[in-house]
């Protein structure tokens, strides 16, 4: 069974941050975007339909840029479908942490949550980092 990933989000916002991953970690095909609401004719719901019956057979995980957000909302309809995994939060650190370990051996399960906790730790307030580091130097 493959391993897909799919980036949904308000706008241009998957596809933006797809581009960054492919920069710094390379292009792989298991990964697309999905750029909601750029066309006034966009149909969210027809489109997650069309993703979730092309990706039946796949282990199938879509992270999505806001929880309770509208394109979360219409992918959590399918949260109990078996082999799909959804996440809310979009953001780089996260995909870097997913896609370096999407052919690992490890359950689907445990490689996101993996990627969680380190993405977790990545997000830093640099001012007061900087500053607690300069105090323990100063010891």
């Amino acid at each position: 069974m493959a391993r897909k990933i799919i980036l949904a989000s308000h706008g241009a916002f998957s596809s933006g941050i797809l581009s960054s991953l492919q920069l710094i970690c390379g292009g792989d095909t298991s990964i697309t975007a999905l750029d909601c609401y750029m066309e006034e004719t966009f149909d969210l719901t027809k489109e997650v339909r069309e993703i979730m019956k092309a990706h039946a057979a796949d282990d199938l995980i879509v992270v999505t840029d806001l929880f309770g957000g509208s394109v979360n909302n219409e992918f959590l309809h399918y949260i109990h479908c078996p082999n799909f995994y959804l996440v809310a939060g979009l953001n780089l650190p996260f995909l870097i942490g997913l896609t370096t370990r999407i052919n690992n051996v490890n359950t689907t399960s445990v490689i996101i949550q993996e990627a969680l906790e380190e993405a977790k730790a990545s997000i830093q307030f640099c001012n007061e980092t900087v500053k607690k580091e300069l105090a323990e130097e100063e010891f």
